[in-house]
C-alpha cells in the first residue's frame, strides 16, 4: 500500500502564503508525476500543478506566476509554494502521485486533502 499525507493548509489572509507538502511512504518503487490539484465548494476538482520525475512542470493559467510546485525525490514528496494568495484560492488542496509499486503496478493515489481559506 501507499500512503500520501498532506500538510501545511490553514487560514491566511489575502496577499499572503502557505506552502502544502505531501509525502508518500509504503510500498513505493518509482513516482512518476505528482501534482497538485483543488476543489473550491460546489466546484469540480480542478489541476494545480504537476511536476514529472525529472523536474518539468505544468501549472494552470490561474496560479501560475503565483504558485511553484517542485520536489524531492530522494524524499518522495511535492511541494506547492503558494504566494499572493486570493480569496478564490479557497479549497480543498489534494495531492496526487502516480506510483509503481513494489509490486510492479502503476496507480494513481490520492491524499487526504489540506483545506486552504484565504479571507479578504
Amino acid at each position: 500500500q501507499v500512503q500520501l499525507v498532506e500538510s501545511g493548509g490553514g487560514l491566511v489572509q489575502a496577499g499572503g502564503s502557505l506552502r502544502l507538502s505531501c509525502a508518500a511512504s509504503g510500498s513505493i518503487f518509482r513516482i512518476n508525476d505528482m501534482g497538485w490539484y483543488r476543489q473550491a465548494p460546489g466546484k469540480q476538482r480542478e489541476l494545480v500543478a504537476t511536476i514529472t520525475s525529472g523536474g518539468s512542470t505544468n501549472t494552470a493559467g490561474s496560479v501560475k506566476g503565483r504558485f511553484t510546485i517542485s520536489r524531492d525525490n530522494a524524499k518522495n514528496t511535492v511541494y506547492l509554494q503558494m504566494n499572493s494568495l486570493q480569496p478564490e484560492d479557497t479549497a480543498v488542496y489534494y495531492c496526487n502521485a502516480q506510483v509503481v509499486t513494489t509490486s510492479s503496478i502503476l496507480r494513481n493515489y490520492w491524499g487526504q486533502g489540506t483545506p486552504v481559506t484565504v479571507s479578504s
